[in-house]
């Protein structure tokens, strides 16, 4: 049924907001985030929860290592377009050295830039081919997996935010900005949108020209990330799933 009403969409025209391409993905991580969070705070001990934590890493990641070995193999490879260097494509490359050592302090910073970052791109998707494209299951494999890994994290392996990790993810998202700044510049590249917002619509649209709309972002990210940060804190004592 999930496969037909897909079906039915075929289109390697860019995804649209709202349409079954959008949705049905969603949906689907969603119950596979669930169902994975009960069966492992039920079921598995935590050399399990640990190794499954590891392979969602692996998954995510790999994911993104063959879908730009390939396309480099097509011989149409853009460095200044392609690299995965906008931040969910980014963060999903790096994402196994989090979920393989688990340390506290990339948790810390994890969570905010995922969170923050992959919500806008799971609202806002900006897919220019739509299923059954290789880019359109990349595109949701990377931000809900992405998503999928967080969650799994605070809730089977008990990992929460302090009120200082807000500001920690805060200026390490600076340091990633600068750098990726830097690149665009050598690339002549728009890498994370920091030279022009993106063809298809998104929430930037709502937020002025640029550079007006980087400088709104730096304004609204603490209060976005301190938001994110007090629904962790009211639902610290609270049991999920």
């Amino acid at each position: 049924m999930i496969f037909n009403l897909l079906a039915s969409s075929i289109s390697l025209e860019r995804v649209t907001i709202g349409s079954a391409q959008h949705v049905v993905p969603i949906c689907i991580a969603l119950l596979c985030c669930v169902v994975l969070i009960r069966v492992s705070n039920r079921k598995f001990n935590q050399q399990q929860k640990e190794k499954t934590f590891q392979w969602l890493g692996a998954f995510v990641s790999l994911t993104v290592l063959v879908f730009h070995g390939y396309y480099m193999s097509l011989g149409t490879y853009n460095f200044s377009e392609d690299l995965p260097l906008f931040l969910c494509s980014f963060l999903a490359l790096i994402i196994p050295v989090f979920t393989h050592f688990r340390k506290y302090w990339m948790y810390e910073i994890l969570l905010f830039w995922i969170i923050a970052g992959t919500s806008q791109g799971v609202i806002t998707p900006d897919i220019a081919e739509g299923f059954p494209s290789f880019d359109y299951f990349r595109y949701w494999i990377v931000h809900l997996g992405l998503l999928i890994i967080i969650f799994y994290a605070t809730l089977v392996l008990k990992m929460r935010p302090q009120f200082k990790s807000v500001f920690k993810s805060f200026l390490a998202l600076q340091v990633y900005a600068i750098v990726l700044m830097g690149v665009n510049y050598l690339l002549d590249a728009n890498y994370s949108y920091l030279n022009r917002k993106p063809e298809s619509a998104s929430a930037l649209d709502y937020l002025g020209d640029w550079p007006y709309y980087l400088l709104v972002m730096e304004a609204i990210l603490i209060p976005f990330f301190l938001l994110i940060y007090l629904l962790f804190y009211l639902t610290r004592k609270k049991a999920f799933l």
